[in-house]
């Protein structure tokens, strides 16, 4: 496909979502059912794959920040027995000790519940396989389900991983290795630069199972990965997985919104799992109660939330991973990249 059909396929889908999105259909999630529920927690399929991912993944970034490891430890295992079994993580959250408490919460039985999820920064083969392999030994794993290129945020992010001697040749060499099941990526800056990872991704036959996303009710107003990002992979049915709920709480700083509306509404336009921070017993009790509340909202609905905070999205202030260099670890780090 060459990037004017890529482009223009990519606009049908996005319109036809926007059309399906403001016309009040009730209990539509993008032409997604609800999920499976059970025991508490609904589960979704990731894209093509067939795996049910529980509608909440715990994210790795906030599971190193406990005074001490044994706090994580509980709480991660406390997610699971309530039925949360998509676990986030990356090579470079806390210098590795996300990684760390994440094994050892994983061991005695509870790697076999979880679905488990980790990133590299390389964009060489030679950085991103010692990554690889540095995750799976903290990990105390030998493979992981699913491997993320980590922080696709600057426009030629993509070409440097699809290089000839680019990461790219580390996550195929870990798949065929069986270090890693299935293969994506990830990134929180443009949607400009993932709809240029996903031609490139097309334009290399590299299958993508999952890309992880920013969507928020405050996305839809500034440089939306909703608007011009998910219609594409719900199209090609890859794996949606979003990320910043809550911008990592800034979002509530507006005072427009709260914790549960916010993953609300991310559980109603995406068909997907939405990874949050879970830092605490509190926390994480508070995203199961949202998800043992939820029923996907109307495009009404949608569209009272949307327009409640259209004044507080302008400029993106309150997506500070959109605008300034505060959550790119890799633009601090550029040695990580190799």
């Amino acid at each position: 496909m060459n990037r004017r059909d890529f482009l223009k396929s990519t606009s049908i889908v996005a319109g036809a979502v926007v059309a399906q999105k403001f016309v009040g259909l009730e209990n539509l999630v993008f032409g997604a059912t609800i999920g499976i529920q059970r025991d508490g927690m609904i589960y979704r399929q990731m894209g093509s794959t067939g795996e049910e991912i529980s509608i909440i993944g715990l994210g790795g970034a906030h599971i190193g920040r406990q005074s001490a490891p044994k706090d994580s430890i509980q709480i991660i295992k406390a997610a699971i027995d309530q039925g949360i079994n998509f676990m986030d993580n990356s090579w470079d959250y806390n210098k590795g000790e996300s990684e760390e408490r994440m094994g050892k919460a994983l061991e005695g039985g509870y790697r076999e519940k979880a679905f488990l999820m980790t990133k590299f920064d390389g964009r060489t083969r030679s950085e991103a396989a010692k990554q690889i392999d540095q995750s799976l030994r903290r990990l105390k794993t030998d493979h992981v389900d699913l491997l993320m290129c980590h922080e696709v945020i600057r426009m030629n992010d993509p070409d440097r991983f699809f290089a000839k001697g680019g990461g790219v040749e580390a996550a195929l060499a870990a798949r065929q290795a069986g270090k890693a099941r299935y293969l994506g990526f990830t990134g929180h800056k443009d949607p400009a630069i993932h709809l240029h990872m996903l031609e490139m991704a097309a334009a290399h036959n590299f299958k993508l199972d999952a890309v992880l996303m920013p969507i928020n009710v405050m996305d839809a107003h500034y440089r939306s990965f909703e608007r011009q990002v998910l219609p594409h992979l719900i199209s090609k049915n890859i794996g949606v997985l979003s990320m910043k709920p809550m911008g990592d709480g800034v979002i509530l700083q507006s005072n427009a919104v709260n914790a549960t509306e916010c993953l609300h509404y991310v559980m109603s336009v995406s068909p997907g799992t939405v990874i949050t921070g879970i830092d605490s017993m509190p926390i994480l009790n508070q995203a199961i109660q949202a998800v043992r509340s939820f029923n996907p909202m109307s495009g009404s609905e949608i569209s009272a939330l949307l327009a409640r905070t259209a004044k507080f999205a302008e400029n993106g202030k309150f997506e500070l991973f959109k605008t300034s260099d505060h959550f790119d670890s890799t633009a601090k780090h550029p040695e990580w990249l190799g």
